[in-house]
């Protein structure tokens, strides 16, 4: 057994961790127009994989059938979330795997939802309308 506190610990490996109260509210990047705001827990750069928290206030939206350059996975964490092209709802508990160009979308928050979404590598081959230049960074993928 070891004194060393975990903070000390983690310094010194490659291991990350981070607490829900250790989020920094400067990190989350907000898409007012749609009401939803991502918080990234994790990114790689050289392949765009990513680990991210949304948030969906209630009636939040992604209003457009779009397609992905990667594999996408979210669990539900709270709330009522659906694909409305296809009816599937994503309620607490709910584990969604979407697969590498696969159309999908436009989606509804019945309610306040929030979802862990992973990406296994880039999120998009071009900009989506709901994206800005800013917010895409480097989830689009390369020629």
């Amino acid at each position: 057994m070891t004194d060393t506190a975990p903070h000390e610990t983690l310094a010194k490996t490659l291991e990350l961790l981070i607490h829900r109260e250790d989020l920094d509210p400067e990190q989350w990047l907000d898409f007012p127009d749609y009401g939803l705001r991502q918080y990234f827990l994790w990114k790689n750069p050289e392949t765009g994989a990513s680990i991210a928290l949304v948030e969906f206030e209630k009636g939040g939206r992604i209003p457009v059938r779009h397609t992905h350059a990667s594999n996408q996975f979210m669990y539900c964490l709270e709330g009522d979330y659906e694909y409305t092209d296809v009816g599937l709802r994503l309620k607490p508990g709910t584990f969604y795997m979407n697969p590498k160009d696969h159309p999908h979308g436009p989606t509804l928050a019945h309610e306040r939802s929030v979802l862990i979404e992973i990406y296994d590598g880039p999120h998009y081959y071009e900009r989506p309308e709901f994206h800005t230049d800013e917010t895409i960074g480097e989830f689009l993928a390369r020629d």
